[in-house]
């Protein structure tokens, strides 16, 4: 019976011109945004791996030089795009794509789409999870709105209910037919994205986008369930088809605009960021603490030399196997590596703290807890962000540590002399590896959990309420 019930749903929303306007238009928007985020993508991850490989050329292609020379040369680090993030852009334009590598800084991630945007940018980009997010819930809001009060007021639901089909079975196939047609919406816009994705040979044969694609496809599938539920509950909750809709809307505002907007104000405010300046002159005041590795005549620099002629032996910086300045670097680089990884992982910590607030709040509110999941799982969420920053600065520090020990190796008098170009070619560029999704489940954990706690307990909770529901 209730597949009986499901068809008949099913067929008399196709039948419903309201609906085919409706999902024409949220089709067409679905299959705008998979095509403009595929060309955005190719575009975006073209010019960031030929920006990679011409600064990893000119690196490799220095004259000779003095090692120091070199890492204030230094070079650049461009973050690639995620295969998925052309569905879900997530933090990326907003997170910076590149960073400059030198000595004795980090540097963070600049060169942000949205610096380069208007201030449009600040409502959103046409991505497919915009539209899979917040169109396809109000498409549902408009399909199931009048589920039970339309039968209720046509007398229909007693004609069923005098057959032996309980309220819950009709709930049940109501349920099942509106996402079949949900699901004939969709569908063909992830098929595209899928064809699109795994066209390519270095994607095809990648098992963790496969997986990373089904649970997006199945977290979707799970968050519009509840919208679907939600919509039937409240409709056989509602007396009238009018009252219905404005409930349902006042949900969808309360939950995708109101609710993230504050949950993210509440978060700044708890947790606030210190200012790029006022960071710089925590970071300089603790710097001036370390060795100063341009300044001969500082005194911790004085004591490393007396160290180094007791270790060696000998009483003139002249006889020593190694050159002071390039030792005296790499423990002036060593220092303020420290001060600035402190500060900078502070600083995510205020980051995460922020975003822990936003996710709990997914417990509250299913918009919530799908768009982290939705991030993550594209790659695109400020976790991975993270991961690229902490590689970067890791290639960093090893890159100038390693220039450091050449110096070093020099002996005395070592800024008198150069060394041969292909010292540089010897050295190992920058290649960033994307974390697997293995590595992302710590992120996927609780926003999951949350989207599976309101399915079990909407529809627990929603078919108590269907079950007291009026007739008549």
């Amino acid at each position: 019976m209730i597949q009986s019930i499901a068809q008949k749903e099913f067929v008399s929303t196709l039948r419903d011109r309201r609906f085919v306007v409706l999902s024409v238009l949220v089709l067409g928007l679905l299959l705008a945004a998979t095509l403009v985020g595929r060309a955005s993508y190719s575009t975006l991850q073209q010019e960031r791996t030929l920006a990679q490989q011409t600064v990893n050329d000119q690196f490799h292609h220095q004259p000779n030089r003095h090692p120091h020379r070199v890492a204030h040369y230094g070079s650049f680090a461009f973050r690639p795009k995620s295969a998925l993030s052309l569905l879900d852009s997530g933090l990326d334009s907003f997170t910076g794509a590149s960073v400059f590598l030198e000595a004795h800084q980090q540097n963070s991630v600049n060169f942000s789409q949205a610096q380069q945007s208007g201030s449009l940018i600040r409502f959103g980009e046409l991505t497919v999870a915009f539209v899979l997010q917040l169109l396809v819930p109000l498409l549902i809001v408009f399909l199931c709105f009048s589920a039970f009060t339309e039968e209720r007021e046509t007398g229909t639901l007693k004609l069923l209910l005098s057959q032996g089909v309980s309220l819950r079975q009709v709930a049940w196939g109501k349920i099942a037919g509106y996402g079949w047609a949900v699901a004939l919406v969709v569908a063909p816009a992830l098929a595209l994205a899928a064809w699109l994705l795994f066209g390519q040979e270095e994607v095809a044969g990648n098992p963790d986008l496969w997986a990373r694609l089904c649970l997006f496809v199945l977290s979707y599938a799970v968050y519009y369930f509840l919208w679907i539920v939600g919509s039937v509950v409240v409709s056989a909750w509602q007396d009238h088809a009018r009252t219905a809709l404005v409930t349902l809307l006042g949900c969808w505002m309360l939950g995708t605009i109101i609710l993230p907007k504050a949950t993210a104000n509440v978060g700044a405010h708890l947790y606030p960021t210190i200012t790029k300046a006022q960071m710089d002159a925590e970071v300089h005041e603790q710097a001036q603490k370390g060795i100063n590795g341009h300044d001969p005549q500082d005194q911790r620099t004085a004591a490393l030399k007396e160290d180094l002629l007791m270790q060696y032996g000998v009483t003139s910086e002249k006889d020593l196997p190694v050159s002071v300045p390039g030792l005296v670097m790499a423990e002036s680089e060593a220092y303020t590596s420290k001060v600035y990884q402190q500060h900078f992982t502070d600083l995510t910590r205020t980051y995460e703290r922020q975003n822990a607030l936003s996710t709990l709040a997914g417990l509250l509110n299913p918009y919530q807890a799908i768009r982290p999941l939705s991030m993550s799982l594209a790659g695109s969420d400020f976790a991975h962000y993270v991961h690229f920053q902490q590689a970067a600065e890791a290639y960093r520090y090893q890159l100038v540590q390693r220039l450091n020990t050449l110096q070093a190796g020099m002996g005395y008098g070592d800024k008198e002399r150069k060394l041969d170009a292909a010292t540089w070619q010897a050295i190992p560029t920058f290649a960033y590896q994307a974390p697997p999704l293995r590595w992302a489940l710590g992120y996927l954990l609780v926003p999951a959990l949350a989207l599976l706690l309101w399915a079990v307990g909407l529809s627990w909770l929603g078919l108590k309420v269907i079950d007291n529901t009026r007739v008549a």
